[in-house]
């Protein structure tokens, strides 16, 4: 097991033992014990020669790396310096101060962030134009996955105690007319009005036309209700429009009479670019201007994959 700082096999006192040649002063480099000599304050050592503890004026400590006898002993005199290990680490990472690692940081063990009457905790991952951040929003007991550096800031995914997984930012929406378009024209395609948003989650739908923020498949499906249907007319059809391709459902009028009302659906799964866009369409073939587009259409989608 790796340890921060000296390590327990050394423990906080180290014994270094010397055996004097004639008149030998200075005591330094490895000793018996195979240790090299160091220390880290003067204060922290003690000398013996020949098993008798030494005063401070008797030898001179200054270098960290040797001590220097006063008077010079004599042929096999024992010469023990013990060091008492103060622990001074500079490479470590403050508990109250905090820090940074600048390599990867393995962990065999559990890591726990905070505790139970702590604040929300998160972990910051920061980068060089965007900080993203995993965190605990305490107050709903939720597992926060978002963008910023600040918890809440930006939340784009959340997992509740439940287990339930929320995606706020997740493209989806859902629209419908605001009011009827009437008589709509029967010489070619009329796009749809789609003036009340239900719900916009990422701000994907504007002028009726919803543009694919990021590359995907999305799921998009459209309900439209004709009123006044023509039977005069060759046929209706609604188009669902996207950049990359166009996705028709078609009736043609076979009633004895003009129906009330019709509903042309659509439910496609579209491959869409980041900027394409989708659109709604009728097309009315021939036949008289009478065909209403009914408040109760609608058109929605969101982000499959």
């Amino acid at each position: 097991m790796a340890y921060i700082g000296t390590s327990p096999s050394n423990g906080v006192r180290r014994v270094h033992t010397y055996t004097a040649t004639s008149g030998q002063t200075t005591f330094t480099g490895s000793s018996t014990e195979g240790v090299t000599l160091s220390y880290a304050d003067t204060n922290y050592i003690d000398v013996f020669q020949n098993g008798v503890l030494l005063g401070s004026a008797d030898y001179t400590s200054t270098s960290g790396t040797s001590v220097v006898l006063a008077q010079g002993a004599s042929v096999s005199d024992l010469v023990v310096i013990v060091v008492y290990d103060v622990f001074s680490v500079a490479d470590t990472v403050s508990k109250t101060a905090g820090g940074s690692f600048d390599s990867a940081v393995t962990f065999d063990g559990d890591v726990t962030i905070g505790d139970a009457s702590a604040a929300d905790k998160k972990i910051l991952f920061d980068g060089n134009a965007q900080d993203y951040h995993i965190g605990l929003d305490d107050s709903a007991d939720s597992l926060i996955i978002g963008k910023g550096s600040t918890l809440g800031t930006t939340t784009s995914m959340a997992f509740d105690a439940n287990g339930i997984i929320t995606k706020p930012l997740q493209p989806a929406f859902c629209v419908n007319p605001a009011s009827q378009q009437a008589n709509i024209a029967s010489t070619g395609n009329v796009q749809v009005v789609f003036g009340t948003e239900r719900f916009d989650n990422n701000g994907d739908f504007a002028s009726n036309t919803f543009t694919a923020p990021v590359t995907g498949k999305y799921q998009l499906q459209t309900s439209i209700r004709i009123d006044n249907v023509d039977t005069a007319g060759g046929y209706y059809q609604v188009k669902l429009s996207t950049s990359n391709l166009d996705y028709l459902q078609t009736i043609s009028p076979l009633f004895s009479e003009d129906a009330s009302h019709w509903m042309l659906n659509q439910t496609i799964l579209a491959d869409m670019d980041a900027s394409d866009t989708a659109r709604v369409f009728v097309k009315q073939l021939q036949g008289t201007d009478q065909t209403d587009i009914d408040t109760e259409s609608y058109f929605s989608g969101y982000l499959v994959a």
